[in-house]
């Protein structure tokens, strides 16, 4: 069985929303994209909410010098998103899950495989934890508190 993995940028005040600019994906330390650089080894699959999906793909897509080497995963791996709304998620090896979440995750677990990632996508998150289909919590904090969000 496949790990279903959750990644969330956080602030020291347990915050994930990106208000501000506390973040920025193509400006990471050395140590930070060399973790990132190991865990995409064991990842094949990404599992996003609509909105996190559409932010991915106007941005990573478009990245001609992506030092980071996460354009190149987010492009080759398959990328799986949660929408009621959208029906053609324009982006290379992906697919919509329209409904049953839970039960597709579940199967998509139970296929042949690397780890699939979760990332962002807060209100997915909440329903694959409240279903117990997550199996490991990886937080990367930041020494920032933004006090909002």
């Amino acid at each position: 069985m496949r790990k279903l993995v959750i990644t969330q940028n956080i602030t020291v005040d347990g915050r994930i929303d990106m208000l501000g600019d506390w973040f920025d994906p193509t400006d990471q330390g050395a140590d930070l994209l060399a973790e990132l650089r190991r865990q995409d080894e064991t990842c094949d699959a990404v599992l996003l909410g609509r909105e996190t999906f559409e932010a991915f793909r106007g941005f990573w897509p478009n990245q001609d010098d992506d030092e980071t080497g996460i354009t190149n995963q987010l492009n080759t791996v398959d990328k799986y998103v949660v929408s009621t709304i959208m029906t053609d998620p324009r982006w290379q090896n992906s697919t919509v899950i329209f409904d049953d979440v839970v039960g597709t995750v579940r199967k998509l677990k139970d296929r042949p495989g690397q780890d699939i990632v979760c990332t962002g996508s807060v209100s997915l998150c909440h329903t694959l934890l409240t279903e117990g289909l997550v199996d490991e919590l990886r937080l990367f904090t930041y020494p920032v508190i933004q006090g909002a969000g």
